[in-house]
């Protein structure tokens, strides 16, 4: 799977969050200052050729939506980031950002609880 640019990215998690929108939806919901027209139109088609979003025709305009569930996507995301910096080791990376983010004990409790449920 091909990994997405910042800005394809920001495309995506609107499109994740809306389902299906057209290019004004799009930039509706982007951040200020708002991008051109011609650029988002520009990313979704980028985003269409590498097989993120496809679209449906509505009038004279298209309607796009994503092919991947973020949830795919955010898990290939963190096995790439696994396998690149931590050595294809979890615990690494889990060690990492407990001592660099300074977790407490609580912090620590409401994670494994987490991870508890999920198992269950």
């Amino acid at each position: 799977m091909k990994q997405l640019t910042k800005a394809e990215e920001e495309i995506m998690q609107v499109l994740w969050q809306l389902q299906k929108a057209n290019v004004k939806q799009i930039i509706d919901e982007l951040p200020e200052p708002k991008p051109a027209y011609n650029t988002v139109s520009t990313i979704v088609r980028i985003l269409e050729s590498k097989g993120f979003v496809d679209y449906e025709k509505k009038g004279k305009g298209h309607v796009y939506f994503p092919l991947l569930a973020k949830t795919d996507y955010s898990n290939q995301s963190i096995n790439m980031l696994v396998n690149d910096y931590f050595q294809g080791s979890f615990k690494s990376m889990v060690s990492f950002f407990v001592k660099k983010n300074d977790l407490s004990l609580k912090d620590m409790e409401s994670i494994l609880k987490e991870i508890n449920k999920k198992d269950a």
